[in-house]
């Protein structure tokens, strides 16, 4: 047998030590968006009825994380991260998908529904993205461990919702809370296969900056027409700011430099620990431990962590 040695092969990146400790901190800087999203609400005085401020604040953010990503990007590649002549059209059509739309429905959902509600709801985009690639894109095929993965998963997600039954009687969820971060992860799910097509002859890193910056513009603009306003009333308005716009970021850059160097079966089977994350920094900077911690909260969050582990683990063998 023919032993094929990989050109990565002994970077640092690609230790598994260093892989775990660095998707680890991916996944605690994305886990702690829903408690620093809602944290912001309070530092800039957005009650859940200002839907044009919260669109501001959305815009805000994102602005600063394609800034970020277009600068870490650069730095990375060593020249000035612009994306092709014939790309623009792609980074225009992914702004409106991944940042205006998923944000306008994840932000306003978060005005709506707890931290960890929302935390574990949003992992659903793991399980839709797979029946985008499959159905829709037909970027691959549907296995058993596959479909048994996106069942455990959606599972978790009707356990938070209250059970079936809950379901039934229409009391488990609101169009503007549970609802509107369902609908985020229906733009995430189709986001992530949008990069897969459109990173084929583009950077994905120039990608991603450049639609986070015109997206957030995109919201600034929209905000502000509907009559929205962000008044920094403390310097932690602008730290709050700063840090929401690294988490895509700096979270976003860790992340593809890890799907670099390793196969990306070893990187995305350590999604797991995003939801586990959301739910427990909403619980300490939040104080939603009893929701966080209660029987039907620990079984959802479970069942979520552990459809995503099935679902990679399938990647990885096939």
């Amino acid at each position: 047998m023919e032993l094929k040695i990989s050109k990565h092969e002994g970077t640092i990146w690609s230790w598994f030590p260093v892989t775990f400790i660095t998707a680890f901190f991916c996944c605690v800087l994305w886990g702690s968006a829903s408690p620093a999203i809602k944290i912001a609400y309070e530092l800039f005085r957005i009650g859940p009825e200002d839907t044009a401020s919260r669109i501001m604040l959305a815009g805000g953010r994102f602005v600063i994380a394609g800034l970020m990503t277009i600068l870490f990007g650069s730095v990375l590649n060593r020249k000035v991260l612009l994306p092709k002549k014939e790309s623009w059209k792609n980074v225009l059509t992914l702004s409106l998908v991944q940042t205006v739309f998923q944000y306008y429905f994840f932000f306003t959902a978060l005005a709506n529904t707890s931290g960890v509600r929302g935390s574990i709801i949003n992992a659903s985009g793991n399980f839709i993205a797979i029946l985008y690639a499959v159905y829709i894109f037909r970027f691959e095929k549907m296995t058993l461990q596959k479909l048994l993965g996106c069942i455990v998963g959606f599972a978790g997600i009707v356990m938070i919702l209250g059970g079936g039954r809950a379901l039934m009687e229409g009391g488990a969820v609101t169009l503007a809370g549970e609802g509107a971060m369902i609908a985020a992860d229906l733009f995430y799910g189709l986001s992530g296969c949008l990069i897969k097509v459109f990173s084929k002859n583009e950077n994905p890193a120039a990608l991603s900056g450049w639609q986070f910056f015109i997206g957030g513009i995109v919201l600034l603009i929209i905000g502000s027409l509907m009559g929205g306003s962000l008044v920094f009333y403390s310097t932690g308005c602008v730290l709050n700011l700063v840090y929401m716009g690294f988490i895509s970021a700096g979270a976003y850059t860790l992340w593809g430099v890890l799907l670099k160097y390793n196969p990306v079966s070893r990187v995305s089977i350590l999604g797991f620990i995003n939801p586990v994350m959301g739910v427990l920094l909403s619980a300490v900077f939040l104080g939603e431990g009893r929701e966080a911690f209660s029987a039907s909260g620990l079984l959802a969050l479970l069942l979520v962590s552990a459809g995503i582990v099935i679902v990679n683990a399938s990647m990885k063998r096939s």
